[in-house]
């Protein structure tokens, strides 16, 4: 079960309201629903919870590129919803190049390297090093992002899964419209 909430930032003070991430599929998309949700490029937030695991942090500020924080990576990782906030970048690695997954397969459908593929080289020697996603554990991104609104990045790291929101709202004075939509 996941809770995710969009916390814009108005002249009157914060709006929450609660969303559903059914339809997005990308950080792309995650950053293009919280500029919806903005009012004059101000500061959105958009938070979610994962089933006391985990909670990421997506913080859209006008045109700017999204600034992420999830609070553990492995067990984001272990979610759709995860997924979408860790990106390469984010892992601080050279984005996949679809083109070079394409030419790990041959025409019989074997990846290079397998009895059959033909190529003569390392035949059953797969590349340990190809399809492998290495996530590490524990608290991922930029923690930092949250300072400006009262909470420093030690306060961020130090939150746990099951209190980050509330505690995130606290921070922001935005407790109660947090709680409305929860």
């Amino acid at each position: 079960m996941y809770f995710a909430a969009l916390l814009a930032r108005t002249e009157e003070g914060w709006e929450a309201s609660d969303t559903e991430l059914d339809d997005v599929e990308t950080l792309t998309d995650l950053a293009d629903l919280a500029r919806q949700a903005a009012e004059d490029e101000e500061t959105v937030l958009l938070c979610i919870e994962q089933d006391g695991a985990w909670f990421g942090v997506v913080r859209v500020d006008g045109e700017d590129d999204p600034r992420v924080f999830v609070s553990d990576a492995a067990a984001a990782m272990r979610s759709s919803y995860g997924e979408i906030l860790i990106s390469d970048e984010l892992l601080g690695r050279e984005p996949e190049d679809p083109a070079a997954l394409d030419q790990l397969v041959d025409l019989d459908g074997t990846e290079d390297g397998e009895p059959g593929s033909g190529d003569g080289e390392g035949a059953g020697d797969p590349d340990p090093a190809v399809g492998e996603l290495t996530v590490p554990p524990g608290p991922i991104g930029d923690p930092d992002l949250l300072a400006d609104l009262g909470m420093e990045d030690k306060a961020v790291l130090a939150l746990t899964p099951e209190d980050a929101l509330s505690e995130i709202a606290d921070a922001l004075g935005c407790t109660d419209v947090l709680e409305a939509v929860r």
